[in-house]
């Protein structure tokens, strides 16, 4: 079928804007990269858009490396519902396939009793004579292991169906996790959070459930990306991953939240004590040295900058959110390597 005229030209212009952005920023022109500056040239993924834009506000340019994290984070896994269709697809297959083999046991089943109907609505005479007799019991016997040989074939169906509904279950209950899940760190990525947040909002506002919000980055980590290289950069990241996993528990959230970026989410917890979480995570990461694998030299040793903010109600998420970033700022200015709340921030802007 022919493509509208004007589908056709707003997908050739998008197109088109893809490839200049490529073409701008010196990149690779592979499937990769224009998948990803075609969803930027669209707009319809605004976390995509807006990573994309912080990260050439910091550098004016964009790596091959930042692209497949990017790559990663917001487009990779929006493949995975497709997973969990064809899974699903394959799950109901499986149930028709036993409800067959059911069916085929009920036949069999049905035919049985018919034997054994003809079998008991004898005469006497046929009762008394041999030959008679010997073909009912034949006709017994051969009935009876029809339906022996069809019931082991019904079991061995079945527990094989079993098997396989068990096995896709399983793989679709991974695409899920994966769909939720940051492929580098392990930790939850920003689609988890955006759904968790939002059922901590409902929450607080039915329940009057308190919850904090800690946002943070790594210091400097461009200048240490550059001067290392992105293997070792990984492997910073992944560090402040394990700090966070450390100093959380029971229903606490840790996500990436894009780039060098982390978010966590504090259920039941006000503001001065997510304070102290917040400077737990701090020291657990300082404290840690970083050796490059290969020679086992020393990198000197990663530190983190933390915004503290709490619900309160009325908020919105934007509205959260917005106060934990200004927060996460005010420790950049204060020098990094801090802890910075709303409280400590207001009674900074006190003093001066």
């Amino acid at each position: 079928m022919a493509i509208n005229r004007s589908e056709y030209d707003r997908t050739l212009a998008v197109a088109e804007t893809a490839l200049s952005r490529i073409k701008a920023l010196r990149l690779a022109a592979n499937p990769r990269n224009f998948e990803i500056w075609y969803t930027y040239a669209v707009g319809g993924n605004d976390a995509l858009n807006q990573t994309i834009n912080e990260t050439l506000r910091k550098d004016e340019n964009i790596s091959e490396h930042e692209l497949g994290q990017i790559y990663q984070q917001y487009l990779s896994t929006a493949h995975l519902p497709e997973q969990a269709d064809e899974i699903g697809n394959r799950i109901s297959g499986e149930i028709e396939r036993v409800m067959s083999t059911i069916d085929l046991a009920i036949g069999s089943a049905n035919i049985y009793g018919e034997s054994l109907a003809g079998a008991t609505d004898i005469s006497e005479e046929q009762l008394a004579d041999r030959d008679q007799l010997r073909t009912i019991v034949t006709t017994l016997v051969s009935a009876t292991k029809e339906v022996q040989d069809a019931n082991l074939a019904l079991q061995t169906n079945l527990v094989e169906s079993r098997r396989e509904i068990r096995e896709l279950q399983k793989n679709l209950d991974q695409a899920r996790a994966e769909s939720l899940t940051d492929p580098l760190t392990t930790l939850s990525n920003r689609k988890f959070f955006q759904d968790a947040i939002s059922r901590f909002m409902t929450d607080a506002e039915a329940k009057g459930i308190p919850f904090s919000v800690l946002l943070t980055d790594i210091d400097h980590f461009k200048q240490f990306n550059d001067a290392y290289g992105h293997l070792t950069g990984d492997q910073v990241l992944r560090l402040v991953a394990l700090a966070l996993k450390n100093n959380l528990k029971g229903q606490d959230v840790a996500a990436r939240y894009g780039g060098e970026e982390f978010a966590v989410l504090l259920p039941k917890t006000g503001l001065a004590a997510a304070e102290i979480v917040a400077n737990h995570i701090r020291t657990s990461v300082m404290s840690k040295e970083l050796l490059r694998r290969s020679t086992n030299e020393s990198l000197g040793r990663v530190t983190i900058s933390l915004g503290v903010a709490a619900w309160r109600k009325g908020d919105t998420i934007a509205d959260l959110l917005e106060r934990a970033d200004t927060c996460l700022y005010g420790a950049k200015r204060a020098g990094r390597n801090c802890v910075v709340s709303e409280t400590s921030l207001k009674i900074g802007q006190q003093v001066a």
